[in-house]
């Protein structure tokens, strides 16, 4: 960063800045811990003797062993894109409205997910439903690990409850999945032909304008050979709209053929792991009791609200663990 013209090239200057900070935050934490580590045998000594230190105590290994478990976590990140972006997006399954209403309480779990992470949040679309909720929703989440970090929760999600829109108020069962794609730089070299897409402009409008801005200039792009389906309605002009979900597309398909690369690994060292990326992972009960159950790691609680609320950290932690071997 030192040496002249770093600038010259903004783009590349941007990511080595980036880069340096990342490694400015993690080298600061370790640091912090050892310094935080080395205080305990003195702060143990006067616990033993003042119960105030005691609590002090108390707090500090708690404060320690969040950290060291952010680091652990951190260290689970092996793959080229899981330390960068990614693009999220929800879609509502079988069940009609419940399932668009399920859609939306989804993505609200995770901007909060987001929230609680650091993560900045840009959306990129809603699509609303007929009568409430959502059919979709694409957003970017900017962050360290970002694309690592929700890629452990990609996949389909089941929730059981009273419908509220069931007027004999009977039990229903809603799916929505959740596709995790990494959010790549204009660079990336992605073959996509003109031929290959479509392209059309529709104007944003309804209840999803609570979650993006309404503009005459929303773009879709339809990929023809892969049937992918990316759109953009947040931004200030068709044209923006257009250059961002062709990033979209890029990152789509990116992810198109890391999964196939998964399914070819997998098969040749034939491994019995699940690679369906879009299998059922989670199921939200609240009726008749209240939990949430992850199908792939057995993890289980029954503080359904604090889930929904975005405290999913457990969750993703224990299947980043299960997957790390």
């Amino acid at each position: 960063m030192q040496r002249p013209g770093f600038w010259d090239d903004q783009a590349a200057a941007a990511r080595t800045s980036a880069a340096h900070a990342s490694a400015q935050r993690r080298l600061q934490t370790f640091r912090q811990l050892e310094s935080d580590v080395a205080d305990l045998d003195e702060l143990a000594e006067l616990a033993a003797e003042d119960s105030e230190m005691a609590t002090e105590l108390e707090t500090q290994l708690d404060s320690i062993e969040g950290r060291l478990a952010q680091l652990e976590e951190a260290r689970l990140f092996s793959g080229e894109y899981d330390h960068g972006d990614a693009v999220v997006t929800v879609h509502a399954g079988a069940g009609g409205t419940d399932s668009q209403d399920w859609a939306e309480m989804l993505l609200r779990m995770y901007l909060r997910w987001a929230e609680r992470r650091g993560f900045a949040v840009e959306m990129a679309e809603a699509s609303p439903g007929e009568e409430a909720g959502l059919k979709s929703a694409t957003f970017i989440a900017r962050g360290e690990n970002a694309y690592g970090l929700f890629a452990a929760e990609r996949g389909v999600h089941r929730l059981v409850r009273i419908s509220p829109f069931d007027s004999s108020s009977r039990r229903h069962t809603s799916f929505a999945q959740l596709d995790v794609a990494p959010f790549v730089d204009e660079d990336v070299d992605v073959e996509i032909n003109d031929a290959d897409i479509r392209v059309d402009t529709y104007r944003a409008s309804g209840a999803g304008g609570q979650h993006v801005n309404k503009t005459d200039s929303a773009v879709r792009i339809t990929h023809i050979p892969t049937g992918i389906v990316v759109q953009c309605q947040n931004e200030r002009s068709q044209a923006q709209n257009k250059a961002v979900a062709m990033q979209l597309l890029r990152s789509k398909l990116i992810e198109l053929e890391e999964r196939k690369r998964a399914e070819e690994l997998a098969k040749v060292r034939g491994e019995v792991k699940d690679v369906a990326w879009g299998s059922q992972i989670r199921s939200y009960f609240m009726h008749p009791d209240q939990r949430v159950k992850d199908h792939r790691t057995g993890h289980e609680t029954g503080d359904i609200e604090r889930v929904l609320n975005g405290d999913i950290d457990d969750f993703v932690r224990d299947y980043l663990l299960k997957t790390a071997g």
